[in-house]
């Protein structure tokens, strides 16, 4: 009697979740413009712009419950769902300190270090997708966490006290993102050792 062998097939690449993960990315330049658009925190147009870093950030969230709901977990995904997630905190990072709102050297040392993962997981592409860790995904969490408070005029209208707790967000959010790069580092060391 012949074994059969069961092959697993990838889901199609051309599905709901990695369509709105490319929504995602194509809406970070229109997120930039807003916000550029509307500057002065005093501007209540200020909040159109957090408005769409807010909607684009949740559907973080939307993509991949609906692909592991769905059996729709494709490779395409995982490269495209980090890199989503990089423009726009980038975006909203690089934005922020062009407006003097973010230190340059938090913002230059996150960029470093999203920039480094994902140059490390397409260096590895071909032998394996590195995934998001617990540490990566909690990292994205509490940076857009921070990035939404920061992008917001709640400090204009309600005082030092906001701005201290919009810090506090900052550098929780930076000292988790170095933690998390050097989890993913440790890791591939032992992968390779």
């Amino acid at each position: 009697m012949a074994e059969t062998k069961l092959e697993v097939q990838e889901a199609s690449p051309w599905n709901l979740p990695n369509a709105i993960t490319a929504a995602r990315i194509l809406l970070v330049p229109v997120f930039i413009y807003f916000l550029f658009a509307h500057p002065d925190k005093a501007d209540i147009g200020r909040w159109w712009a957090v408005l769409l870093f807010v909607v684009t950030i949740s559907t973080d969230g939307l993509d991949g419950a609906i692909a592991r709901k769905r059996g729709l977990v494709t490779n395409v995904g995982k490269i495209l769902d980090p890199i989503a997630d990089k423009a726009l905190i980038g975006g909203a990072l690089v934005s922020l300190s062009i407006l003097n709102e973010v230190y340059w050297w938090v913002t230059i040392t996150i960029l470093v270090r999203e920039i480094g993962i994902t140059v490390y997981r397409f260096a590895v592409i071909r032998r394996k997708i590195v995934s998001a860790s617990g540490g990566g995904k909690l990292k994205t969490i509490l940076q857009s966490i921070a990035v939404g408070f920061l992008l917001s005029p709640f400090d204009y209208y309600l005082g030092s006290g906001m701005f201290v707790f919009e810090q506090v967000l900052l550098y929780a959010a930076y000292v988790l993102t170095m933690y998390s790069g050097a989890q993913y580092l440790i890791s591939a060391s032992k992968a390779r050792g």
